[in-house]
């Protein structure tokens, strides 16, 4: 009877242990609580944030957990601008500033962090950080804000600055650091704080190394009057634009080599067909890698699939001699061969075609395009409206709007973005501004915000509702 007590103890035992084992194994340590989402925080400053009466050598900033920096001196905008930039290294939870140069008196200092400072563990940002104290006996709290477009696009472009100068001559911005400048978001905004009262020149530049106007291929902008800084300064909208476009360098031609590995040196092209389809809308077009001249242009066979003869069309060369273009009024699956015998066309070296070349080619249905009717409201016809539709950032087609209206049977089918561009001198194309001689302000594009999708055989009505 012990024995079996014994027995039955032991088995008492050891289920518990088994239990006991198999329920420590299931037990889930504490978590470490939610994640840290929150920014470092300023403590304490010395000199202390909008401190006065001060021309601090050294800036000590004590904050509520360990700091980093990152791209100090990308992101450090000193304002107003010294000659050299200051030195600032973070330790733990203190970040130090270093300033090298002189200050001027009674002046109030802003020191803006941009996107450098951020905590170490999980590198929150404390975005647009600054510091700010006086020379004098006031901190300045005038402020200048506003947005900055491309004149040419209507749209933000982030990598600008704007730029303020106390010397309010034009050569101030070619030969002299600015005074204050300020970044652009990526809703094109900028502000400036802790301004002094006064007159000011503004100007809008790319964040290089000069910050100045020293190449009018830069983009550019300029408020046509000085700005007056005060408690009635209303926010400015400015246009950038390039004067001049940058002259494209040259793509060297890859050198084609035939079956021997001798240099290919025959006439080739290639053509605007979609597979064997022609587009209703615009001409065949026949591009040669060369400069062609038209030997004999009479010798060129415009023909239906019968090979009867087709009068109506033209020939034309572009600019740059390298574009063909056949045009001519397509209608709907119609069926055509255009002929080019091999001396009808040459290149500057009087290379011929390698052969008599027959093109075989259909046009497309009317129902793969779309019809479109487009309704503006707000559109102001005084101020001579184009509408331009852009794909892939290149201009498809302009169209003077004379109505609040605008419609067309056939259009191409895809995504469009549509501008209108507000056309001052009636030209059809958009100018740029000029600074240097007749301080002229550019032509404006209004970008609507809503893409065009044209569907092929659909009828496409938008109502467009302008700002």
């Amino acid at each position: 009877m012990n024995a079996l007590k014994k027995i039955l103890l032991s088995l008492l035992i050891t289920g518990f242990i088994t239990s006991m084992m198999s329920s420590c194994a299931n037990i889930i340590p504490p978590s470490g609580g939610p994640r840290d989402s929150l920014p470092p925080r300023l403590l304490f400053a010395l000199p202390g944030d909008s401190a006065v009466n001060t021309s601090p050598a050294l800036i000590t900033m004590n904050f509520d957990e360990y700091v980093t920096l990152q791209n100090i001196n990308e992101n450090l905008i000193v304002s107003p601008t010294i000659k050299n930039m200051p030195q600032v290294d973070a330790r733990l939870r203190v970040v130090t500033v270093r300033i090298k140069d002189s200050l001027d008196p009674n002046t109030t200092y802003s020191l803006n962090f941009g996107t450098a400072l951020r905590d170490v563990n999980e590198s929150n940002i404390l975005k647009d950080f600054t510091y700010v104290f006086s020379t004098g006996k006031t901190i300045d709290n005038y402020s200048y804000s506003g947005r900055v477009l491309l004149a040419e696009k209507g749209k933000t472009d982030s990598t600008l600055i704007v730029i303020l100068h106390k010397n309010l001559h034009d050569s101030a911005i070619v030969k002299e650091r600015p005074r204050y400048y300020a970044r652009i978001n990526g809703k094109g905004e900028f502000s400036f704080n802790n301004l002094s009262a006064g007159s000011f020149r503004v100007y809008v530049l790319p964040n290089d190394f000069t910050r100045k106007y020293d190449d009018s291929t830069k983009l550019f902008a300029f408020r046509s009057l000085p700005l007056i800084v005060s408690d009635s300064t209303t926010p400015d909208t400015l246009y950038a634009y390039q004067e001049f476009k940058e002259t494209p360098k040259a793509v060297k031609q890859a050198v084609v080599l035939d079956k021997s590995g001798k240099e290919d040196k025959r006439l080739r092209y290639i053509s605007s067909l979609e597979g064997s389809q022609q587009d209703l809308l615009s001409s065949l077009k026949l591009e040669f890698k060369r400069p062609i001249r038209l030997a004999d242009s009479s010798a060129i066979v415009f023909a239906d699939s019968s090979y009867h003869k087709l009068s109506g069309y033209t020939l034309s060369l572009d600019t740059t001699k390298t574009v063909l273009s056949i045009g001519y009024s397509w209608k709907e699956l119609n069926h055509f061969r255009l002929v080019l015998p091999k001396e009808s066309i040459t290149d500057t070296a009087g290379i011929t075609l390698p052969k008599t070349d027959t093109i075989k080619f259909s046009t497309k249905r009317e129902s793969d395009y779309g019809s479109i009717k487009l309704r503006f409201s707000r559109l102001n016809l005084t101020r001579n409206p184009v509408l331009q539709f852009i794909q892939s950032d290149n201009l498809v087609e302009s169209v003077p709007l004379t109505s609040y209206e605008f419609s067309r049977k056939l259009f191409r089918q895809g995504t469009y973005e549509m501008r209108i561009l507000y056309d001052t001198n009636r030209n059809g194309i958009w100018d740029p501004g000029s600074f240097n001689k007749i301080k002229k302000q550019p032509e404006i594009v209004q970008l609507i915000a809503k893409p065009l999708n044209v569907k092929a055989n659909w009828d496409n009505e938008v109502t467009i509702e302008l700002q």
